[in-house]
Parts: structure tokens; C-alpha cells; sequence
């Protein structure tokens, strides 16, 4: 009878241990079944983004880079240095720094009213700005100093559709706007030299303006009469090159459009290194390009202003005839010189 007992009690433990062990597999097996579901949630949003809705990394050429080939045109970016001093002595333009500017209180504005000017550079008094040659700095035309900066990282190009530097342009969007605003840019697959069938990269290339083509700037600047100093002040906010638009025949001129706007404060350190071509006053050096505009020697007319302008339109929108337009921003700028001129008494 007691081996009957001890046999009776050793198949209890044996199927009580059989048991614990169904029970802890059939744990672990649910265990597995819940910590597995949250990955099958993750995949949703994968199959979500197929619906023609591309993330925001998403690459159209898989895992092959894409990289901005130097754009095709006039702007050329290498400079050849003379391995002499190219002249008589040194100019020292890249040890030139420009003024820092007075400064002006909001208190004391006692006139403030901004103004928008194209410069048109076939003028006679704008022919500086098509200056075309060469020096140790690069291409000494306007143009071309305002995208080497932009090009070096000197200076930020911002959209050309808001003047109010809200948007920043990248490299790809720079070499868009150099081209024109057109979608021009081609895609060239560039292959492994080893195996012809394999892509090792996507180059895009955008086609440039040519230099000359550029004809117009348009400056929007800021006129304060400053009560303290009882003086009249001009502070230039942008600068924009323009883009002439032709009409279907080629050569009637429909208007212009900016191709990007530039900060001037951030462009006038550039400017300051940059000479203007004289050739005329044999009897004083060279001036920089950016005394040339603090000085104003330049000529331009007046597109837009905010003075008894309530709806912010161009001169043109609301005057159609190019001539009354160029009377009306003549307008403009005696109501701002009268302006000061009327707070004295002779």
C-alpha cells in the first residue's frame, strides 16, 4: 500500500508540473501576439504615404544623391589672379569696410515714406554698371558681383515674389532663378565608370541668363526725416535684378520681373571691395561700388511709393501711358523734397 501512495504522489507532481509548463507557453505565445501588433500598426502609415502622398525625405531616385551642377551661361565664378601687383601700388579693396550708419530713433522720424526705383543701366549715366572685364576679384559687372556673393555664401537671395525677405532661396532655387524662373533644369544620370549599368548620382543642371540681358535693378529704400540731426535720410532696404519679358515677337518689351531680392545692409561689406569704373575724373581714384550708392550717383525713376497710395499698387497699374507713369514719379519725389524743404523758413 505505501508503494501504491508514493506512486500516486509522483504522477500528481509529474502532471502538475505538466500543466505549469502549458500554461507558461501559452502566456509566453500571447505575450508574443501583443508585443507584435504595434509593429503591424506602424506599418499602416507606410501603405497611407503610397496614395500619391510622397514623406517629406522622399527621393524620387531611391537611395542615388542628387547634386546642383555649376550652372550653364555667363556667370563665371573662376578668377584668374595676376601673380604680380597688377599696377602702380596696392588698392588694399579687400581691407575696405563700410561706414556704419547713423543711428536713427523711431521718435524722431518725423517723415517716413518708402519708396520703390528701377535703374535702368542703358542709360548713359548707368553705364558703369555694364562695366565687362576682369580683375583679381572676378567680373567687375554688377550683376556678376551680386551673384558671386550670393554664390560664396556672403550674402542670402530671397524669393523674388515677396520683397519683404520672408523666404530664402537654396542653392537649387538660386540656380532656378538665375535661369530665369523657367523650368529649364535637366536631370543628368551620371554612371560608374566600371559598370556602365550602374547610377552613382543624378546631376541637375539649369541653363543662366546671360549677363547682359540684365538691364534693370530695382531698389526698394526708405526716406526719414530725422528731427534731431534736422536732416533728410535714405537708407536702401533691397536690391533686385530684373528680368526683361518680351512679347511674342521677341523684341517688344512687356515689363520686368525681379529674378531675386538681396538684404543691401548685408551687401554693402561686398560692395565695399568692388571698385566702379570712372573714366572720367583722371583726377580722383576709383570709388567703391557701395559709395556709389550711398552718394546717389546714379539715375532712376520711381515705380512705387506708399505716398497716396492706400491700395499699394505700381505707378503703372493704375496710369497706363509710360510717359504720365515717369510724371507721376516725378511727382512723388518733389512731394518728398517739398516736404523739407517747407519745414523751413527763409
Amino acid at each position: 500500500m505505501k508503494k501504491m501512495s508514493v506512486k500516486l504522489v509522483l504522477l500528481l507532481i509529474i502532471a502538475t508540473v505538466v500543466t505549469m509548463n502549458v500554461d507558461a507557453q501559452r502566456r509566453g505565445r500571447n505575450r508574443n501576439q501583443t508585443t507584435q501588433q504595434p509593429a503591424d500598426t506602424t506599418k499602416q502609415p507606410t501603405q497611407v504615404n503610397n496614395n500619391n502622398k510622397q514623406p517629406t525625405n522622399y527621393n524620387p531616385y531611391g537611395n542615388i544623391p542628387i547634386k546642383m551642377a555649376p550652372s550653364v551661361g555667363g556667370f563665371e565664378d573662376t578668377v584668374k589672379k595676376s601673380l604680380r601687383v597688377d599696377g602702380v601700388f596696392d588698392k588694399g579693396l579687400n581691407e575696405r569696410t563700410p561706414l556704419e550708419y547713423e543711428y536713427l530713433r523711431k521718435d524722431d522720424a518725423l517723415f517716413s515714406e518708402r519708396v520703390w526705383r528701377d535703374i535702368d543701366i542703358r542709360e548713359k549715366m548707368n553705364q558703369v554698371f555694364r562695366y565687362a572685364a576682369q580683375d583679381d576679384n572676378g567680373d567687375q559687372r554688377f550683376i556678376s558681383i551680386l551673384v558671386k556673393a550670393v554664390r560664396s555664401g556672403k550674402v542670402t537671395a530671397f524669393n523674388p515674389d515677396d520683397d519683404r525677405f520672408t523666404t530664402p532661396l537654396d542653392s537649387a532655387g538660386f540656380e532656378k532663378a538665375l535661369s530665369g524662373g523657367d523650368n529649364k533644369c535637366d536631370t543628368n544620370a551620371v554612371y560608374n565608370l566600371q559598370d556602365p549599368t550602374k547610377i552613382d548620382s543624378f546631376v541637375v543642371v539649369c541653363p543662366t541668363l546671360n549677363p547682359d540681358e540684365i538691364v534693370k535693378f530695382r531698389i526698394k529704400e526708405d526716406w526719414v526725416f530725422d528731427r534731431e540731426a534736422s536732416r533728410l535720410f535714405c537708407r536702401i532696404i533691397g536690391i533686385a535684378p530684373m528680368k526683361t519679358v518680351y512679347g511674342a515677337d521677341k523684341k517688344t518689351e512687356l515689363g520686368s520681373r525681379p529674378l531675386f531680392w538681396l538684404y543691401y545692409p548685408d551687401l554693402r561689406a561686398t560692395l565695399a571691395k568692388y571698385e566702379v569704373y570712372n573714366p572720367k575724373n583722371m583726377g580722383q581714384s576709383r570709388m567703391t561700388w557701395e559709395e556709389l550708392f550711398e552718394s546717389r550717383m546714379f539715375s532712376s525713376y520711381i515705380v512705387k511709393s506708399t505716398l497716396d497710395n492706400p491700395l499699394n499698387k505700381y505707378i503703372r497699374n493704375y496710369i497706363k501711358d509710360p510717359i504720365l507713369a515717369l510724371l507721376e514719379g516725378d511727382n512723388i519725389k518733389n512731394k518728398i523734397f517739398d516736404y523739407e524743404q517747407n519745414l523751413w523758413s527763409y
